[in-house]
């Protein structure tokens, strides 16, 4: 039913009054489930919180012995951060606000990754930003049929984060790197074939998982004899050669020069991934590279706290602010960057952000977050393969 003016439909009223997340016990599992799926089931900072303290409960919790999270809506498991909250933020000069959000986020992800139980991600559509975050830092990643992961944060005058400085660099060849300068997007089969995800199964199959998790026993054995579709790999295989010949150079300006190489030599791929690159944020390429190139080399923690510094150095730039606007509020897909060029970028200020830690940073070890010290808690038994 559509309403007319000043009628709200009874579906988004529902939607409204329901809660963002919602946790559950079944069994022996944990169940989170997000839900805003008119807004792709983006993080705001109550869900980050509510989800932080419900990890901490759950580990301490010996009725539990994994946990799952999954989205709701079918479109999107998490497309990310609610973006346009952290521009309005930022525009009104709340600069506070801003950096108590990525602080929120970032301490779940170290949450994740330092989980001391089984910790299942259930990906069906969308799966970028934070969506990422709480995500592929888990243990077990399954992936739907229409399963979607991409890091486009380069397009909006940001960078990819949520850890990801930890996990691309850790990928094949030079995949990551790619992922991270183009923020192209990936399906079920390419992201099987470099570890982003590590199962396959149907979105339909997704509620018998859970059942068989909640039953406890082996992690692996909620997937005997289901089928996985949709897990024909693409171009990040396809390409592989030709995106680790150009991939790994140091900077963006050789990466570019070798992409242009090879589509003179007849690459439509080259060419196109060129162009995208061309489209982004300068700025947003110079620190994605400086995170690919240093990030191999870096722990989780620091890692993260490289992604904080450059997070509050983001947003008191211009880049963040117009690409939001030119992507996502004004949707004319035309940002005016500053500096418009690879050259003006200073890189001295980015890598200030590598730095080691002092007591007035936060760290990124799972034991902070928005209640205190995480309680230290056994893992019950279980394979967590």
């Amino acid at each position: 039913m559509s309403g007319g003016p000043g009628i709200v439909r009874e579906d988004v009223r529902a939607e409204l009054a329901a809660p963002e997340i919602v946790f559950e016990i079944r069994g022996e599992a944990g169940l989170i489930t997000l839900t805003r799926p008119r807004a792709l089931n983006a993080l705001t900072l109550p869900m980050v919180e509510a989800m932080h303290r419900q990890l901490r409960a759950w580990a301490a919790d010996a009725r539990i012995s994994r946990v799952v999270v999954r989205g709701s809506g079918g479109r999107a498991f998490c497309a990310g951060g609610d973006i346009r909250r952290i521009h309005a933020l930022g525009r009104a000069g709340r600069h506070a606000d801003v950096m108590a959000f990525w602080r929120g986020e970032y301490w779940l992800d170290a949450t994740v990754k330092t989980y001391p139980k089984p910790y299942i991600a259930l990906i069906e559509g969308i799966v970028m930003g934070g969506g990422v975050g709480i995500s592929l830092h888990g243990d077990v990643r399954v992936a739907a049929e229409s399963y979607s992961f991409a890091m486009p944060e380069t397009g909006i005058g940001f960078f990819p984060d949520v850890g990801a400085t930890y996990a691309l660099p850790r990928l094949p060849g030079c995949t990551g790197r790619y992922l991270a300068l183009t923020g192209a997007r990936i399906g079920a089969g390419d992201a099987l074939a470099v570890g982003l995800a590590t199962h396959a199964a149907r979105a339909a199959d997704f509620e018998t998982i859970i059942d068989r998790l909640a039953a406890g026993g082996a992690i692996a054995d909620a997937f005997d004899g289901l089928a996985a579709p949709g897990t024909q790999t693409g171009p990040l295989v396809a390409e592989r050669a030709l995106i680790d010949a150009c991939f790994s150079a140091d900077t963006v300006a050789e990466v570019l020069a070798r992409l242009d190489a090879a589509a003179r030599e007849g690459s439509a791929f080259a060419g196109t991934s060129a162009a995208t690159i061309r489209s982004r944020s300068p700025t947003s390429l110079t620190i994605a590279q400086a995170l690919m190139r240093r990030g191999g080399d870096l722990g989780f923690a620091e890692a993260m706290l490289a992604e904080y510094r450059l997070a509050g150095r983001v947003m008191r730039g211009q880049d963040f602010y117009e690409g939001v606007r030119a992507v996502i509020i004004d949707k004319d897909n035309r940002p005016a960057w500053h500096p418009a060029s690879l050259d003006e970028v200073d890189g001295a200020e980015i890598e200030s952000a590598f730095a080691p830690p002092d007591d007035a940073d936060p760290r990124f070890d799972g034991s902070q977050g928005p209640c205190g010290a995480m309680p230290v808690a056994e893992a019950s038994p279980g394979d967590r393969s």
